[in-house]
């Protein structure tokens, strides 16, 4: 039976075109034998990319891109608002693309961390991980975490003077919410003596997690929220622990085996959900279970939005999630 377009998100021209491409480009480059077509991707998307611009600031922020590791290809771009006044949180960011797509020097993400840079304001750390499937689980969350190791450790060197490293939010979309949470987990497990960064907030925007069990609203919005269906999940699943029971802590965060976080301090988490994203039964899991197991949790949604809809400008809802960022950021720095 034919959905009726009541039953569809209405959206501008402009970001159905947008949208029509990304899911394109993305079925044109997943192989059939799991692989990903590295080579045609790069070409389509080759406009898409944008380079930093540490000199000369634009809408008011410079960026530049600081190498962490590279013999794996570990760096991240650093956005500064120029004309903030007093201490700067930092945003440690992780992009959305299912653990296998995208990258920090994408327009759509350089775009999007110059908007928190400015608006919070705060400096903006958005990570360029290893990407699935040449470099499976757990390769990406190594990466975020020794992002994090790495900001210790070089922070006169590579920070302005004004950034807070004990206001440190872990932020992220789709699969980079999932890397989000996770990194947060481990900062807060670590055994070594923490240093001068604190994690004092998760913001994960329409996190990417799974399971075993198929949930409702997969079955009823496939098809529907444009960027997610049940073919692309299970590829990036696949590329991402291609061995691995969906129900493992990493995909099913709440699920059979989760980690009991009860009695360990993980900050406070901002979750962003949407209407038309065939994923938010996971992720309205996870605000549950972050509740039920007596963590701070807040939840934000957007019912008549879809999954990655924050990325694209011309959407009066994504202005109102970077006022929720922002207000989240500014509660939890006035209460540390």
């Amino acid at each position: 039976m034919a959905k009726s377009a009541a039953h569809h998100p209405q959206l501008p021209l402009k970001t159905r075109i947008s949208l029509f491409f990304l899911s394109a480009v993305t079925d044109a480059t997943m192989r059939p034998d799991g692989t990903v077509n590295r080579r045609l991707f790069s070409t389509l998307t080759y406009l898409l990319r944008v380079p930093p611009s540490p000199s000369k600031p634009r809408h008011g922020v410079t960026t530049s891109d600081v190498p962490v590791d590279p013999s794996r290809g570990l760096w991240f771009r650093l956005f500064v608002p120029r004309d903030s006044s007093g201490s700067l949180p930092v945003i440690v960011f992780f992009h959305g693309g299912g653990f296998v797509y995208l990258s920090p020097d994408f327009k759509a993400y350089d775009d999007v961390c110059r908007r928190f840079a400015k608006a919070v304001p705060a400096a903006i750390v958005s990570v360029n991980y290893r990407l699935a499937p040449e470099h499976p689980y757990p390769a990406q969350y190594d990466d975020g975490y020794d992002v994090l190791r790495f900001l210790e450790a070089e922070r006169r060197r590579i920070l302005p003077d004004t950034v807070d490293l004990s206001r440190c939010f872990l932020a992220g979309d789709s699969a980079g919410g999932n890397l989000a949470h996770h990194v947060a987990l481990r900062a807060a497990q670590r055994a070594e003596p923490p240093g001068e960064l604190r994690v004092v907030g998760v913001i994960a925007i329409q996190p990417f997690f799974g399971g075993e069990q198929v949930r409702k609203s997969e079955i009823e919005l496939e098809g529907v929220g444009f960027v997610v269906n049940s073919a692309r999940t299970q590829f990036m699943w696949n590329a991402l622990m291609p061995r691995a029971d969906r129900d493992h802590e990493v995909i099913n965060v709440s699920g059979p085996n989760a980690v009991d976080i009860s009695s360990i301090r993980f900050p406070a988490t901002m979750v962003v959900v949407a209407g038309f994203d065939s994923l938010k039964d996971w992720q309205m899991s996870y605000y549950n279970w972050l509740v039920e197991s007596g963590k701070e949790a807040y939840l934000v949604n957007y019912p008549n939005m879809f999954h990655a809809f924050y990325i694209f400008p011309e959407l009066p809802e994504s202005t109102l999630l970077i006022s929720e960022v922002k207000n989240f950021i500014y509660k939890l720095s006035n209460s540390t």
